[in-house]
């Protein structure tokens, strides 16, 4: 089965095929959704809520995305591996957005890099697609800017900030984006952002009209427990399962049921 592209995935926005993203943080989770024909894994700086235990996606380091990075890359054989540049890792100097990204590349295995923000980081875009590094922007809610935004809240509400996300879309393409992340921003905005663009667009919380959908995996499996966004739908319920199976082993160990004999070894006489 042929490797995911930036060329495939430009025909399939042609061919009106919808794409599908999901996050991946480890080796055998990769290779559950390479085998389940997911185009393409993230290993998004969502990394610092969903596994790490932080707060936000703000104390994500380098290091920490790139060692995440390289598991997931060895689980797959299909699918496009993204690594998430985390925040402060590429704000900084054109060099250093170039050194930093291009180590997803070189030393994790990744197929191309995302990085967040719009028309402030176009000269970057640019810089990193002439060094031969493929970039996925992304727009709308972008979570290493929740602090200057107040917190987690939808996008481009006012037709004065419907433009300027607009702008911005047309801007990133231009500089050489494959691809954008549109995150919880009106249905009607990331449809017509969806028609201006050659490059495909991704919708988290953008509504049915993009080229293709995001989600967190653990959100859609139902992993975490508790309250979840808007636009997940959770296609299983695994914390419940998962807690039954737990709290079973606990009480089978405490009342002496496990191990039975069938999991046991004997001697031979």
């Amino acid at each position: 089965m042929s490797r995911v592209t930036v060329g495939s995935l430009l025909e399939m926005k042609e061919r009106g095929e919808k794409i599908t993203l999901l996050t991946a943080y480890d080796y055998p989770t990769a290779k559950l959704l390479d085998e389940a024909g997911i185009d393409i894994l993230l290993v998004g700086d969502s990394l610092g809520n969903v596994v790490l235990g932080y707060e936000n996606t703000l104390p994500v380091t380098l290091e920490e995305s790139l060692h995440h990075t390289r598991a997931v890359a060895r689980g797959t054989n299909r699918a496009m591996v993204v690594g998430d540049l985390p925040f402060l890792y590429y704000q900084t100097t054109i060099a250093e957005a170039v050194w930093n990204a291009g180590r997803y590349l070189k030393e994790a295995g990744a197929h191309c890099v995302k990085l967040e923000g719009g028309r402030e980081r176009a000269e970057i875009v640019h810089a990193l697609t002439e060094t031969g590094i493929p970039v996925m922007a992304h727009l709308g809610l972008t979570p290493q800017s929740v602090n200057v935004f107040g917190g987690y809240r939808v996008q481009g509400k006012t037709e004065q900030a419907a433009q300027h996300l607009i702008e911005d879309a047309m801007i990133l393409e231009e500089a050489g984006a494959f691809a954008v992340v549109l995150e919880c921003i009106p249905t009607e905005l990331a449809k017509e952002v969806t028609n201006r663009l050659r490059i495909p667009t991704l919708s988290c919380g953008a509504g049915p009209h993009c080229d293709g959908q995001v989600m967190v995996l653990h959100d859609l499996l139902g992993v975490s427990g508790g309250k979840v966004a808007k636009f997940v739908k959770q296609y299983a319920n695994l914390h419940d399962v998962i807690i039954e199976a737990l709290t079973t082993f606990k009480k089978e160990v405490a009342e002496g049921s496990f191990p039975g004999p069938e999991h046991c070894y004997r001697a031979k006489n």
